[in-house]
């Protein structure tokens, strides 16, 4: 029997493969971060041929170090960064643009017409959505009216668009199968998460050919075959899942009521609510979770725009850390932040905002604030961001939510799980696979290929390594939260043109 599932996790500042065995095990994982392009302020652009090609030399090196053939893997599962958009030319494959990633504020000011001009409750009552920049929808709008002869091209049918699973599903068939799943689907504002469609409505107002939308399949099941040239034999695609969405999976989140947080380059909190979309009215979205067979499963979502990447800008921009590992250590020398609050709101803030315009801010420094403090305050605004999540689902989904499931990167950090144990009032579990984005994937592909026969099968792989309660006094909570929120009052709308 065939015993490897390869896993793709395509995020937003590098590519990974992860290599599992059926018990769930983590064999082998590589990683290659690549460029991120900023052209103006707020504006996010990938080269889609380095998201496929740093996914490409990923996943051979994988096999390559595991020392296995190609054709002893039973299936790839694929998870990527969602709501990134790629329009790229029928004939050729070639991009005709960057891909515009998901953080990307520039549509933000069209967002605002569509919101006045009365969209947002039709939109919300189909998709489960939110207008805002985030989404696909305007973001390919922008890429037809900025490219020249884009739109008329795609009225002709000679453009595709996908997210970054599909982009990754094209090129890995050999440009033969044009396809996403149910969850990818229901992160483009264009995709009826009721009748499960491509909504002519929605095509209509935001002015999307229908002509250029992938066939949509369920998350686990038959995708295509890959290429044989690219891995020396076929090998079935047959698990697909946005990466929150597949987190969600990898955390055996399988019950409504069940809920995880991912620590990425964003911060992600996803709330199973069973077999009904469950509407927010306080600035959560409803989303597909996954689709299996002609059964489909929906959750609530609250999503932190910056997270994880907070850590990456204080390596790269500020230079203050060498390894993003090292936060631990360094903000551990001081007992808090001394009063320092940092907001980054580098592309506004997400839910339960919802502020294009915010930016980044950091409150509080006197002549004592240290780098020191200021790490403590980066990591410490992860946790604040997903507590404000917390509050809105708790409340909208009457789930006291007994405790909270955390993966991704930055859940390695004691000192952040320990705080937002604190902060949240909620004992957080952190299971021995962190990487369970990828294994949420693996797990959806391996049902998909048959090697499982039930998600029991995947819960029994699932283990908790430590669990953090809280140990904060509730007077001291509430004054850190208060001054939190004051923090963010403070940078709301920062980058909003003022109308005179």
């Amino acid at each position: 029997m065939k015993n490897y599932i390869l896993a793709l996790d395509q995020g937003t500042t590098s590519s990974r493969c992860i290599i599992f065995n059926l018990q769930g095990d983590n064999l082998v994982m590589e990683q290659k971060e690549f460029p991120q392009h900023f052209p103006n302020d707020g504006w996010v652009e990938h080269d889609p041929m380095d998201i496929w090609n740093s996914q490409l030399e990923v996943a051979r090196t994988a096999i390559a170090k595991l020392g296995i053939s190609p054709k002893d893997i039973a299936a790839i599962g694929i998870t990527n960064q969602r709501e990134t958009t790629i329009v790229w030319e029928k004939e050729t494959g070639r991009p005709i643009y960057n891909a515009i990633v998901w953080q990307c504020r520039r549509t933000a000011e069209y967002c605002d017409y569509l919101k006045a001009d009365g969209k947002g409750p039709e939109i919300k009552s189909k998709t489960g959505l939110l207008i805002d920049a985030y989404f696909s929808a305007t973001k390919i709008k922008w890429i037809l009216d900025h490219v020249p002869d884009a739109r008329e091209r795609a009225k002709r049918g000679e453009l595709m668009f996908g997210t970054v699973d599909s982009w990754l599903i094209y090129n890995l068939t050999g440009k033969k199968v044009h396809a996403t799943d149910y969850s990818n689907a229901s992160r483009t504002l264009l995709f009826n998460i009721n009748t499960l469609e491509w909504d002519e409505s929605l095509l209509k107002i935001f002015h999307v050919p229908g002509s250029m939308m992938p066939q949509v399949l369920p998350s686990s099941g038959f995708f295509g075959m890959t290429d044989p040239s690219l891995f020396g034999a076929e090998i079935p695609i047959t698990g697909v899942a946005g990466d929150q969405q597949a987190a969600l999976f990898g955390q055996c989140c399988f019950q409504p009521g069940n809920a995880k947080n991912t620590y990425g380059t964003g911060g992600f909190m996803l709330m199973n609510t069973g077999k009904k979309p469950v509407f927010s009215h306080s600035g959560l979205v409803t989303t597909i979770a996954w689709g299996i067979g002609d059964d489909i499963t929906y959750a609530m979502e609250g999503s932190v725009f910056i997270c994880g990447a907070v850590v990456q800008w204080l390596r790269d921009g500020l230079h203050l850390i060498h390894t993003a590992s090292e936060t631990e250590s360094i903000a551990s020398t001081v007992e808090d932040t001394d009063g320092v609050y940092f907001v980054p709101a580098f592309v506004g803030l997400g839910a339960p905002y919802w502020d294009p315009y915010a930016r980044g801010t950091i409150l509080g420094i006197t002549r004592g604030t240290t780098y020191a403090h200021l790490v403590r305050a980066a990591l410490e605004s992860m946790a604040y961001q997903t507590a404000d999540v917390l509050a809105v689902m708790r409340k909208e989904s009457g789930s006291e939510m007994t405790s909270l499931r955390v993966d991704g990167g930055a859940s390695a950090n004691n000192l952040l799980l320990q705080f937002q144990s604190d902060i949240m009032d909620t004992p957080i579990i952190r299971p021995k696979c962190i990487e369970t984005t990828a294994f949420g994937a693996a797990a959806l592909a391996a049902l998909g290929a048959g090697c499982y026969k039930s998600t029991d099968e995947i819960m029994s792989n699932w283990q908790i390594e430590r669990r953090f309660t809280p140990q904060m006094s509730q007077m001291v909570r509430d004054e850190k939260i208060r001054e939190w929120h004051k923090a963010i009052r403070a940078c709301s709308g920062w980058a909003q043109h003022d109308l005179i």
